[in-house]
């Protein structure tokens, strides 16, 4: 078998994870194909998090399989990791740098050729609008500009899946509207496949081609989000197929560090 045979973007196979006694994935099944945006939605400590760290390497599983890019994750990582972009939920651009500086920092790390450094650099900044500040340092940027160059960052490398973790939490509507149309025009321009979780039932319905809620670790439903919401009724919104899939529970994910994180994020973006 070669080593990449997967003509999915991203295939999962009975996927587990535990921590002890713990099991955050249970025999996960996702299938995503290549050139959609794809979202990943669910309740606290239904296992979006820990989907996410497997598939970026992160974090090994407990069985199953998963490949990404046609690589599996277990055992070929680094190929995995040649192939895709990852936007974290927390800040991950260097305050103390330029946007070029950080940009540049990407690219050696990402082995893009030298000779063509500058040149996507230049175009990175562009495409996402923000060229005029390229040269001021970042912790000067606002919310939505600093969430542009993160997305510049983990796509200067033109990789085939981009992950992103809550891609515009904690920005205001107008900065939120700038990534969802910066995230499209990637889409269509590229034939990325692009996959996020998001909490933002409006996000995901602008944006997603199609999606899957996950609850207790396990997907719930999955489809494209009109189809899922007329499976509901005629006037349902993806608030009511979210509430459907996970039965209205309350769950009580997340530990204190994570919350602590986010509120972090969402106060320095604010």
């Amino acid at each position: 078998m070669s080593t990449r045979d997967s003509p999915s973007a991203i295939d999962i196979r009975q996927l587990t994870r535990c921590y002890g006694d713990l099991v955050a994935l249970q025999s996960l099944d996702l299938v995503v194909d290549p050139g959609i945006i794809f979202g990943l939605l669910g309740p606290n400590g239904a296992g979006k998090s820990t989907t996410i760290k497997i598939l970026t390497t992160l974090l090994p599983p407990t069985s199953g399989t998963a490949r990404v890019a046609g690589f599996d994750v277990v055992d070929h990582p680094a190929l995995v990791r040649r192939h895709i972009g990852y936007v974290p939920q927390l800040l991950s651009a260097d305050g103390a740098l330029t946007g070029r500086e950080n940009l540049m920092l990407s690219a050696r790390l990402y082995r893009v050729p030298r000779l063509e450094r500058m040149a996507r650099i230049d175009a990175a900044l562009a495409f996402m609008e923000i060229e005029g500040a390229g040269d001021a340092l970042v912790r000067t940027y606002s919310g939505g500009m600093i969430r542009r160059l993160e997305l510049a960052q983990a796509m200067l490398h033109e990789p085939q899946v981009l992950f992103l973790d809550e891609p515009t939490i904690g920005l205001d509507p107008v900065a939120r509207r700038a990534v969802w149309d910066r995230l499209r025009e990637i889409k269509q321009r590229s034939g990325m496949t692009i996959l996020l979780t998001t909490h933002d039932m409006e996000e995901a319905e602008v944006l997603c081609d199609r999606l899957a809620i996950l609850h207790q670790g396990a997907v719930a439903v999955a489809g494209e989000p009109a189809q899922l919401m007329s499976a509901i009724g005629p006037e349902a919104t993806l608030e009511d197929v979210f509430i459907a899939a996970v039965g209205g529970a309350i769950e009580e994910g997340g530990t204190y560090r994570s919350v602590r994180q986010l509120r972090t994020t969402v106060r320095r973006r604010g």
